[in-house]
């Protein structure tokens, strides 16, 4: 977690921040969002820290004397259970962001000691915002359950920023996304299989994929895997890796696509859903962990998945392919629908807003 040197630098800087008389004498909100330094929309972020973002808007990072922590458990600090705890004794209140939790079929080895480490924070916390239903499912069953002071809080985005392209492209070629950080070669073989069954059934179709390839592979890199992967299925003329990107990046991603292909199975609350959902993008994706809750029914189509903890479950390529189709047959209809519910439902005003209602009644 943290090495020694580096935790003797750090415990007088910490005890200096969490002065218990200047946080009690502090009338105003002032959040810290544990890190000095935050990503900003041109850096290279991706996974729960990039909500700061939008957070910081309304509630800049202040290190200095501040009376609310904001942890967010997909990206705590090396010693967060330490800085819940110095905060609360120092009269400040803790608030959490609970994404998922580890457990055996996506961690592996060693899924226990992450889930402990978070489950220390959960427990020092004053609020827990649970991004969907499927986070607070993971969280009671894997770190502990919660029954007060807690609210399902999907993860927003700026519909303001993304929004539907003025002039799509034709949809001849259907343009086919999969982004993201990806963390197994089962998303991204999904999506090849995918993309192989709609051209031999005739469809017209190229996928780019963006994003970082960080699966552990033996012998060779995970790009290189994934090219030979792409050549072996003749498939270099209708595939294009873009690799990582910035937020401000992400938006040029979506308008030149039609639809996101999201395989990852149980994602908890993945942000770039939401993202493409209010650039106009419908969603194909696994009918597990929280995604079902963000796409409903009308913003794209889902792929049938069980429940499992032990093991990963990925969609079938023919299904995946099958939705694809659906949502073409009527695509106008399919991506109005998926920007009309980001706007609906996640725009971050009001996320924004109960973030403040939050901090100012945890502070009076």
């Amino acid at each position: 977690m943290i090495d020694l040197l580096t935790w003797l630098r750090v415990i007088p800087r910490e005890r200096l921040r969490w002065r218990k008389q200047s946080i009690q004498s502090s009338k105003t909100v002032r959040v810290f969002y544990g890190y000095d330094s935050l990503p900003t929309s041109e850096d290279v972020a991706s996974g729960g820290i990039v909500k700061t973002q939008d957070l910081q808007k309304k509630f800049p990072n202040t290190p200095d004397s501040p009376n609310i922590l904001y942890l967010i458990s997909s990206a705590l600090p090396s010693y967060a259970p330490r800085m819940a705890q110095w905060a609360k004794q120092a009269g400040a209140k803790v608030v959490l962001n609970q994404n998922g939790v580890a457990y055996p079929a996506w961690h592996g080895a060693g899924w226990e000691t992450t889930n402990k480490f978070m489950r220390e924070v959960l427990q020092y916390a004053d609020y827990v915002f649970y991004q969907s239903n499927f986070c607070k499912l993971g969280a009671d069953r894997f770190l502990a359950l919660r029954e007060t002071n807690y609210e399902i809080l999907y993860n927003p985005v700026d519909t303001f920023f993304f929004h539907p392209a003025q002039s799509s492209p034709p949809l001849v070629p259907f343009r086919l996304l999969l982004a993201g950080s990806h963390h197994h070669f089962y998303r991204v073989q999904c999506a090849i299989d995918a993309l192989k069954c709609l051209i031999d059934s005739g469809v017209c179709a190229r996928l780019e994929i963006a994003g970082r390839f960080c699966w552990e592979t033996q012998g060779l890199s995970p790009e290189k895997e994934l090219k030979d992967y792409i050549r072996g299925h003749s498939l270099a003329h209708a595939v294009t890796l873009s690799g990582p990107y910035t937020q401000k990046e992400a938006l040029d991603l979506f308008h030149r696509t039609h639809l996101l292909l999201h395989t990852q199975y149980n994602d908890s609350c993945p942000r770039l859903v939401v993202e493409a959902m209010a650039s106009g993008l419908p969603v194909v994706y696994s009918t597990s962990g929280g995604v079902p809750e963000l796409v409903g029914k009308e913003a794209g189509v889902g792929v049938p998945a069980i429940l499992d903890w032990e093991q990963d479950h990925p969609p079938a390529p023919d299904l995946l392919a099958d939705g694809i189709q659906t949502i073409l047959a009527s695509y106008q209809h399919y991506s109005q629908a998926a920007r009309n519910r980001a706007v609906e439902k996640f725009d971050r005003v009001p996320w924004i807003q109960t973030h403040q209602d939050v901090f100012s009644r945890l502070i009076s």
